[in-house]
């Protein structure tokens, strides 16, 4: 071991014997360039640049790297960002027209500014394989810090046209703890600040526009700056045509389907009618799957949901109405017979008149018992031979009104031929789904 230091001292001290005049040797000034050492000389990281000479300046610029997801249910988007902010610290100026690019671990050594995002849930700087952090000084004492981060994002979004929705979504950059007073916050290129907004590629979304502003933030505390980043997503609808508006046409379609089954064939119909009112159902619960249940938003989807399940369900009540009215039709003859059995036992004995098939205009005579003869008047009894002249075409006059008021009432009840309702609904259950469709998608897709 001895051996070896004395073999490397004597390399050493030939070496500087060797090359007396090498750079290597004594340092001055001006052969000394810029290192961190010498710029942190006598430098207070705790104090901002122009301390108690008026605010520092801050240019910011963004690069959105990727917009990971956007959750209607949460009501954010976790998106991949490099934020660089830029300032002058007249402490770190050096001589010279270059720059220095300081290793990312010894931003503890600088003051940086307490940016931070107001709307951000979770967030945290990429470290792999180290901090992704980029220090870079200049010699008219300019510093660019840049970082890389992911923050899940709040957006306030308005779901009462989902899914043909447009969401305006914001970024917003503020400071924590220095107001007005001592930092302004400003885009350093206006809307060219932000970048990859024009060449993200999102699942359900399009980016329709963006832009930026400058403003302020309004606290107890104080006014602090604020810089916005506003951009507007439009939903591609075409993802949710084919997956629940295609869907829910077929299954009103299908229902109409038992219009041209015949009413006889009653497990048929009604197997059509429950399996399609079951399957909508299935699709409505599919569909509310992915939003949110705890607002109040009725959605343009579950408007349309709602109108597929009121036709499908119209249909299954359609052949209910229909099967009534064939068993009304076939038992018409019975009803009237108890008819007149009512009328027999409400009035009594007496003549009621009665519209026969082969003769519909003669009344006919009901005795109340023909076995029975007719009482005679005694003799002691004066006899009125004018009173059943007289009361006898009045009672036959007053039941004949009520047999015409009750076919009357009966025949907006009834109908004629049961099966027109089959033959009617193949015309009007298609032409109101068609209008309705035209309206539905005029309001919202126009409006």
């Amino acid at each position: 071991m001895l051996v070896q230091l004395l073999i490397l001292s004597l390399t050493v001290t030939l070496c500087s014997s060797t090359f007396p005049n090498h750079p290597w040797g004594d340092w001055n000034d001006s052969q000394l360039q810029p290192t961190i050492q010498k710029l942190m000389k006598g430098y207070n990281r705790y104090l901002r640049p122009n301390f108690n000479e008026g605010p520092v300046e801050i240019g910011m610029s963004l690069d959105i790297a990727s917009i990971d997801a956007i959750s209607e249910i949460n009501m954010d988007y976790t998106a991949t960002i490099f934020l660089r902010q830029r300032w002058r610290d007249s402490r770190l100026v050096f001589p010279g027209n270059e720059s220095v690019s300081v290793d990312g671990r010894l931003v503890s050594l600088l003051w940086i500014p307490d940016t931070f995002i107001p709307d951000s849930k979770r967030s945290f700087l990429h470290d792999v394989t180290v901090e992704n952090r980029l220090i870079r000084i200049f010699s008219n004492g300019t510093v660019l810090y840049a970082l890389r981060i992911t923050a899940t994002i709040a957006c306030n979004m308005d779901l009462t046209k989902y899914p043909m929705d447009r969401q305006v979504c914001t970024l917003q950059l503020e400071s924590w703890g220095y107001n007005l007073q001592d930092v302004v916050f400003y885009w350093t290129r206006g809307n060219d600040s932000v970048r990859g907004l024009d060449t993200l590629r999102l699942a359900q979304y399009s980016v329709e526009s963006y832009y930026t502003s400058v403003t302020q933030a309004v606290y107890e505390t104080g006014q602090y700056p604020k810089l916005v980043l506003h951009f507007a997503l439009r939903r591609n609808v075409l993802f949710f045509i084919l997956e629940t508006y295609v869907p829910s046409i077929l299954l009103v379609v299908l229902s109409w389907v038992s219009f041209w089954i015949s009413q006889s064939s009653v497990p048929a119909r009604t197997c059509i009618g429950v399996t399609t009112v079951l399957t909508m159902t299935t699709l409505m619960m599919g569909a509310r799957t992915s939003l949110p249940n705890a607002n109040c938003f009725i959605k343009a989807i579950d408007v349309y949901l709602g109108i597929c399940f009121t036709f499908i369900f119209g249909a299954l009540l359609e052949y209910a109405c229909a099967h009534f009215y064939t068993m009304q039709h076939q038992t018409l003859e019975e009803v009237h017979r108890d008819l007149l059995k009512d009328f027999k036992e409400s009035n009594g004995n007496g003549s009621i008149p009665v519209v026969t098939s082969t003769q519909p205009k003669k009344p006919v005579e009901i005795g109340a018992n023909e076995q029975e003869p007719a009482e005679e008047p005694k003799p002691s009894e004066p006899t009125n031979h004018a009173a059943p002249i007289e009361n006898t075409p009045v009672q036959s006059f007053s039941l004949a009104s009520v047999k015409r008021a009750s076919r009357h009432v009966a025949k907006v009840f009834t109908v004629e031929n049961p099966h027109n309702i089959d033959r009617h609904a193949r015309t009007v259950f298609p032409t109101t789904f068609f209008f309705v469709n035209i309206l539905y998608w005029l309001y919202y897709l126009c409006l």
